[in-house]
């Protein structure tokens, strides 16, 4: 709302990690941080859930001082206050469960490339490996392809565009890294069930008339076996 308004232009703001790459597109001249949340003036985000209450204790802090603000986070048994300089998502190695300093900075790279993907041999030579060490790592420790895992990232993104924004098929299908709208179709119905037009259209927001004919059903399976 505060962004629509036109009170964030040229302003830090934040939002929940979630929501940030929808936000992005739709209000690019707001300086997005993703940190936990923001102070900028008298414009104060914040990324929801306990970032509130970090938000709220730096307040406390900022007018009444660190003792006061320490002692009404002890009061609601709150340990570990966050600054505008924390960042709200876990690293890579706590979400995923893997602490490998490589597949982390492969993934890392990954999460950062989405509009246009790295290759998989670019990946593994920036990272000292070669492509075949990187493909076992994937293997090994998340059950995938490197190149299947990219294009769940990929995918990702583009869902959470879809039921975020009112930006068209297309232009969701180029800001995920699909340079083609029909393998964008069908990627995106084999991983989640429905062409992305029907996915929009199931949200409120039909686009039946642009919706394709689809003269082939496909599965889960079908993923990796699409060409890029």
């Amino acid at each position: 709302m505060l962004a629509r308004a036109g009170l964030l232009e040229n302003r830090r703001a934040t939002i929940h990690w979630e929501n940030h790459e929808s936000f992005s597109e739709e209000f690019d001249g707001v300086l997005l941080s993703k940190a936990v949340f923001a102070h900028d003036g008298n414009r104060l985000t914040c990324a929801g859930g306990t970032a509130v209450i970090d938000m709220m204790l730096s307040l406390i802090a900022r007018d009444h001082g660190p003792e006061t603000a320490a002692a009404v986070a002890d009061q609601m048994i709150y340990s570990a206050i966050r600054t505008d300089q924390d960042v709200q998502r876990l690293s890579v190695p706590s979400r995923i469960g893997v602490r490998h300093a490589k597949l982390s900075e492969v993934i890392q790279r990954m999460e950062a490339n989405i509009e246009e993907p790295v290759s998989p041999t670019i990946l593994a030579r920036d990272a000292g490996l070669s492509t075949r060490q990187l493909e076992r790592l994937f293997r090994r420790y998340l059950a995938r392809s490197p190149k299947r895992y990219y294009m769940e990232l990929r995918l990702q993104k583009a869902r959470n565009l879809l039921l975020q924004t009112d930006m068209s098929v297309i232009n969701v299908a180029l800001a995920s890294g699909f340079a083609s709208p029909s393998h964008f179709s069908k990627c995106y119905r084999a991983q989640y069930g429905a062409t992305p037009y029907r996915e929009r259209g199931a949200h409120g927001a039909s686009r039946a008339a642009e919706a394709p004919d689809d003269a082939e059903d496909w599965g889960p399976g079908d993923l990796d076996s699409l060409p890029e």
